[in-house]
């Protein structure tokens, strides 16, 4: 039996292991994530002895940077690139104000090691829709420390980097 008392980073902790973060996304016990890119899905997701992941097609923000989005399920990559130190996982949590707005951004942990611009599911529930704009905060990453014996090198290691 391990014993590990799981720990929540402080927000400047996890910060170091961020980039592109603006002091602004620094919050007490993690740091907010921003809104790069959003993808309608445009094919079947299977599951089963192997997965097959759907296509996606990129919506594009209006001029002002402002994506309308109707009610639906949204895949959304973060602007930040993300480097999970090899004693922590990451666990991503929606902003209260996208919840009040009638939208959830739901996420995966993110295992040890792994890097990359991460993405979530963001859905939609306001039957009219809603107005974001990119570089918009929707969530926040939190760092738990844990007893890790390995970093993630699975497919999506290092997805995103070059956007």
């Amino acid at each position: 039996m391990f014993n590990v008392s799981p720990m929540i980073w402080s927000g400047r902790e996890v910060a170091k292991f961020i980039r592109n973060c603006s002091e602004e996304q620094i919050q007490p016990n993690g740091v907010d994530l921003t809104l790069g890119w959003v993808y309608a899905f445009s094919g079947l997701g299977t599951i089963d002895d192997g997965k097959t992941i759907p296509k996606y097609d990129e919506i594009l923000p209006n001029s002002e940077g402002v994506y309308i989005l109707k009610p639906g399920a949204y895949l959304v990559r973060y602007q930040e690139i993300v480097k999970i130190p090899t004693n922590a996982i990451g666990l991503v949590f929606p902003r209260s104000s996208l919840q009040r707005m009638g939208a959830i951004v739901y996420t995966s942990v993110w295992d040890s090691g792994y890097q990359g611009r991460g993405i979530g599911l963001m859905v939609v529930y306001n039957p009219y829709g809603i107005r974001i704009k990119r570089g918009s905060r929707i969530c926040q990453i939190i760092f738990v420390t844990a007893k890790s014996y390995g970093e993630y090198m699975g497919s999506y290691q290092c997805e995103g980097l070059s956007l």
